[in-house]
Parts: C-alpha cells; structure tokens; sequence
C-alpha cells in the first residue's frame, strides 16, 4: 500500500533531506586521494550525530555501517574499509538521515582525483538521467514514465541499466511501496498521486548490466569488472510538480 504524506510530514522529510544534502556537499571537498572510506563514514555518522539525526541504515537488516561506499566496478553496498582511494578512483556514497522519524535518502557518484574523461562521461550521463526521470515525477503521469525516461537516455548514450537495484517509497521506513524501477514503458504502472514521495536512483554501467555479489554478502559488483556509477535523490510528488528534498544547494 502506498502511503501519502501531508504537507508537514513532506516538510519533516525535507529538513532531514537537508542534512543529508549537506553533508554531501561537505564529502565532495574531502574526498581526495588517500583518504579512506572508513574516514568517510566515520565523518558522516559525526556530522549526522551533531545536528540531531542518525544514519538509519546502520543496523539495518545486519548492515554495520552509517554509508555504503562502493569504488569502481562496485555497484552498491560497498562496505567502508581502510584502503585509501586512489586518483582515478569513481566512489559511489549512499546513506540514509534519519531526523525524529523521518528519512531522506541519496546516493552521489563522485571522482577521486583527476579521472579519466570516460569516466567522467558515465558520471555525466547517470546524473543527467537521474533528472531525466525526475522531471516525470509529476500527479497524473505513472511510474513507468519514469523507468521510459531514464532508459532511453541510458540507450541513447550507450550505457547498461542495473535493474537488480531500484527506487522506493520513503517515509518513515527505508522501503516502502511503490517499487520505482529505472526501466520502463510509457504510461504503465501506478499511477503517482501528491503526497507520495519516492527515490530515484539509477546506476549506469560502461559494460554489460548484469551483476554478481562479492564474498561479503553485501557488496554488488558489475559481472565484467567494468564502472558503475549512481546517483540518487528524494523526491516528493507534489500539485506543483516533484520537489527534490535532498538537492544540493
């Protein structure tokens, strides 16, 4: 069942989606080469904890850490470890803010270092289908609109689709319906209605989009070693079109 939030719980969403966009902003100065993804997630819990909120996903389902960090051919779930990044390196940070009970979620791609210009090029195009997808998040139109925009940006640019991973309902819990997939056809699924709020968080890869699972049980990993990347926003559908509520200012 699909939940709608009212205007105050949207605002309350979006308050935590500050935090998280802030912080993000604060991880696009600090991550260099040399530095480590358990430094990353060691500032991110710190900078959560000094406002008020927690990194919901620690804990969650048995996951031990405040951020996902995946490097490379990673695509998601990347455990946080001790070996510093590398120039070149593309680090995918994906984390939950929990702020009094409501959740915000996003997950930025970002370049370690001077990196190459094709991966660059994946950066660029992941980011510009997020939006892509974004912009049919509006009443009336349905959640196949949105899986349609983003895959035929990714086919147009020559990029594969993880469809393991998907989008979801936000609110009080990590995961709730609807299921918002990065695939699609035109004016096919649930039709979006104000007052749900929803991610949307395609991951691009340069190769092929199939996946396999690294011997740490959490860790997804593109199946022919190439880059992945993703980016992912909060997004609530409102009379007034789709309100981001983890934009970077």
């Amino acid at each position: 069942m699909v939940e709608i939030k009212s205007d105050k719980q949207i605002e309350k969403m979006k308050l935590a989606g500050t935090i998280l966009a802030e912080c993000h902003k604060a991880l696009s100065k600090m991550i260099l080469p040399g530095i480590t993804t358990t430094e990353i997630d060691q500032f991110v819990e710190r900078f959560l904890h000094e406002r008020g909120a927690k990194p919901e996903q620690k804990g969650y389902m048995g996951y031990p850490f405040a951020t996902c960090s995946s490097v490379n051919n990673e695509v998601c779930h990347g455990l946080p470890n001790r070996k510093p990044l590398k120039n070149g390196d593309i680090l995918t940070v994906d984390f939950v803010v929990n702020l009094d009970g409501w959740l915000a979620d996003s997950a930025w791609s970002y370049g370690v270092g001077k990196i190459a210009p094709e991966s660059q090029r994946l950066l660029n195009a992941t980011k510009k289908a997020l939006y892509k997808g974004i912009e049919h998040a509006q009443p009336g139109n349905r959640i196949g609109d949105i899986g349609y925009a983003i895959e035929t940006y990714a086919n147009k640019k020559g990029y594969s689709i993880v469809r393991e991973f998907i989008g979801h309902g936000i609110g009080r819990k990590i995961h709730e319906e609807p299921q918002v997939h990065h695939v699609g056809e035109r004016n096919s699924g649930i039709k979006l209605k104000e007052g749900m709020v929803i991610t949307i968080e395609p991951i691009f890869n340069q190769g092929l989009p199939f996946i396999t699972m690294g011997s740490d049980g959490w860790t997804a990993l593109t199946f022919d070693g190439s880059l992945s990347a993703q980016y992912e926003h909060t997004v609530a559908i409102t009379r007034n079109g789709p309100i981001i509520l983890t934009e970077q200012a």
